[in-house]
């Protein structure tokens, strides 16, 4: 992960995708934003996204491993 991001910080881009806070994360799943497809998480683009401070993210048709680090969760695309 790229510098050692404070745990409040909205996005922080890496080589291979994004990490964004724990809370974050759990939004997205619990409003649906994001949803778990074959191994890999996508967008649901019937539900609302809530605002980062980064626009672009979780595009259409891009699928995402997740890990938890700590306070962080790591988005790494999947090819």
């Amino acid at each position: 992960m790229a510098g050692n991001p404070q745990p409040f910080e909205d996005v922080v881009m890496t080589d291979d995708g994004f990490s964004i806070p724990h809370l974050k994360w759990r939004e997205l799943v619990f409003i649906g934003a994001v949803r778990e497809e074959g191994g890999a998480f996508v967008r649901d683009p019937s539900r609302p996204m809530p605002p980062f401070r980064r626009e672009g993210l979780f595009a259409q048709g891009e699928r995402y491993k997740v890990t938890v680090e700590g306070t962080r969760v790591r988005m790494e695309r999947v090819v």
